[in-house]
Formats: C-alpha cells, structure tokens, sequence
C-alpha cells in the first residue's frame, strides 16, 4: 500500500507553508477584505460610492528570473515581481488593485521556501495597497524538478467606468512622461541568462567593485508604480489620457498599445522618442558589455522607463515635479527613489505607421 507522502506529495509540509502564509497575508489586509486565507474562496467588499464599477483584472508570472533566485538561493524578492507585473498593468486603466491571489506550484514542497515566495508577494500587496486574498499551493511531483518553483498570481480591481483611462483622448501634441525602472524588471530574462554565465560574478561600476554580484543586481524587484500614479490621477486625472506599463518587447511593443487605432481618414498616431532624455540603469551597459545586441535592445528590456504617460502638454511640468516631489514617500529598501522624465511626445505619423516598431521613432 502506498501513501500520498511516499508517491511524493507531503501533505504535513503544506499545512506547515500555509500557516506561514497566513502571517504574511496580515500584513495586507485593508478596508473590504471580508475573509481571511483558508477558505475554499476569497471575498471583498465591492467599495461604496461607484456608480458604475467596471472590474478591471491583470494576470502574470515571473517568468525565468525565478532561474536567478533558484541560483542564488534567494526567494524573498521575486514575490515583489509577480505581483507588480500585474497591479502595473490594471493601473493602466487608472484603476487600483483591490485584491491579488498567487499561484505557487513545485517538485517538493519546502514550506521554508514557498513562505519566502508568499513573503514577497504580501510586500508587493502592501507596497500596492492591496490584500492578499487567497492562494493555491500545488506539489506535483515528477512534474517540476525538485528545487524548482513557478509564481503567478492575478489582481483585480474596480473602477468608475465614466473614469477609466482608455487611450481614446490621447492626441498629436500631448508629452510622454516616463517613470525610472528599478532595473530589468521582469522581462527579457531568457536573454539575460544566455548573456550572464555566472550570476555570482562581481558587479562592477566604473571600475569599482559595488559589493553586489550581478546576480543580485538581476533580482532587484519590478517598481511598484500604483501609489504614486494614484495620487497623481487624483489631481490630474482629466490631463492624463494613456498610460502604459513597459514589459516584455520594450519600447516598440508596449507604447503603441495605448494609442487608439487611426480611423476617419486620420494619421496613426505615434510616439516621438528623445534618446538622452533619461538615466539608463547601469545594469543595462554591463548586459550590452556582455553582448545584447543594440538594434533590438529597445524591442527587449525597459531601458530604465517601467512607465509611461501622456498626458496634457499644459499639465506635464506640474506633474513631472509632484511625481519628482513625491518620490523619496515610496522608497523602499529595495526600491530606490523613482524619478519622472519627459521622454518625448505623441505626433501624427508621417506615413502609414501600420506596425507597433513604426509607431515608435527614436530622435537624439
């Protein structure tokens, strides 16, 4: 006869993992947050006073930087990313994230591993002010290697549909706002670890040595961009008119996705890029050290921009200096201070511009 445990699923293990997730999830309950972990479902309060709520929901995983952490050993961090890479993108739409859910699968359950996994989830949720909701926790043995993770999870939030932000109002004229990266974020990684051999390497910067490996530069976590564009939003909501969270493709695939598609005779509209008009992070010259190819670089990595608006010229300057004023409030230890650029601006295009890389011109 054989036991659940001995055809590889320890199910003490798992008890053990979710009483440490529950301490995490503490940390994030907020106001509508109905129940706690352990349910066979989560529950939140719709918030009162929304006329009209459109719900408005983003999905994601880590993809192979969870690679690096495996490596380096180090779990506490990719947590951060996997709830990012969602609360960024449904804040596209002007919307905050209520609510996030993870999804953690594996070989051989170690709960000491997956609570640093849910760790940094509950950071992310807290830094986004949202609640951790609910979860799931698979063991599949002989399905993944043992030491191997995968993360994902999903957030959903609710909005004014009478406030959403569509791209529909952005027009010829109005200035890109972009918002630094921490870094590569959570994209491109297939390449990164064809480019980097050994992630315990030393991370030099002009000629000195930093005191970090490059592996550890690599798991910086994805920015967090929800507070900061809320509070910006509440001021300035009618003057912003697109929003765009720069993920996997870069520049090229990302920005044109906020522009409406030409119609009436009209000219597409796109993007005036100005090369120069922001700090690139240092990590991005030692991946073009190693050998990342300099055409596509934009088409693959954020290049230090992990967010982008237009928004009203009249506004631009005001909301450049309150988000440049505001930036040292969202400092984390593992998030440097964010700044604000004005990266360039929405033209009509000269030609057709029927593809995403014609809709974004690059100027020095």
């Amino acid at each position: 006869m054989a036991s659940y445990k001995e055809s590889g699923v320890d199910v003490e293990e798992g008890y053990r993992a979710v009483n440490k997730y529950k301490e995490h999830a503490k940390r994030t309950a907020i106001p509508g947050l109905l129940t706690g972990l352990g349910s066979f479902n989560g529950m939140f309060e719709v918030p009162k006073g929304i006329k009209n709520p459109v719900i408005v929901s983003g999905t994601d995983g880590v993809g192979t930087k969870l690679d690096i952490a495996f490596k380096m050993n180090k779990y506490d961090t990719v947590g951060i990313d996997c709830v990012a890479m969602s609360v960024n993108d449904i804040l596209c739409s002007g919307v905050q994230t209520l609510f996030f859910l993870d999804y953690v699968a594996c070989g051989k359950l170690d709960a000491d591993v997956a609570a640093d996994l849910v760790k940094g989830v509950a950071d992310g949720c807290v830094d986004t002010g949202c609640a951790l909701l609910g979860g799931e926790t698979a063991e599949m043995p002989d399905f993944y290697d043992d030491g191997k993770y995968d993360l994902a999870g999903f957030g959903v939030g609710v909005g004014e549909k009478d406030e959403m932000i569509t791209g529909e109002a952005i027009k010829d004229g109005d200035v890109l706002i972009g918002l630094s990266s921490t870094g590569v974020h959570s994209n491109g990684f297939s390449l990164v670890r064809k480019l980097v051999k050994d992630f315990n390497d030393p991370f030099i910067l002009d000629g000195k040595d930093t005191g970090k490996t490059i592996g550890e530069v690599l798991l910086t976590p994805t920015r967090i961009y929800v507070k900061p564009v809320m509070e910006v939003l509440e001021k300035y909501r009618k003057a912003i008119h697109g929003m765009v969270h720069v993920t996997g493709g870069g520049f090229y695939e990302n920005i044109p996705r906020m522009y409406p598609k030409a119609k009436d005779g009209k000219k597409q509209l796109i993007s005036v890029i100005n090369r120069g008009s922001w700090d690139i992070p240092p990590v991005f010259g030692e991946l073009i050290k190693r050998g990342a190819d300099l055409n596509s670089i934009y088409n693959t990595f954020n290049m230090g921009i992990g967010f982008v608006l237009a928004v009203n010229s009249k506004e631009a300057d005001d909301i450049i200096k309150m988000f440049n004023a505001n930036a040292s409030k969202y400092h984390k230890d593992y998030c440097p201070d964010m700044k604000a650029y004005k990266i360039g601006r929405v033209e009509y295009a000269e030609g057709e511009a029927s593809t995403q890389k014609e809709q974004v011109l690059f100027k020095d």
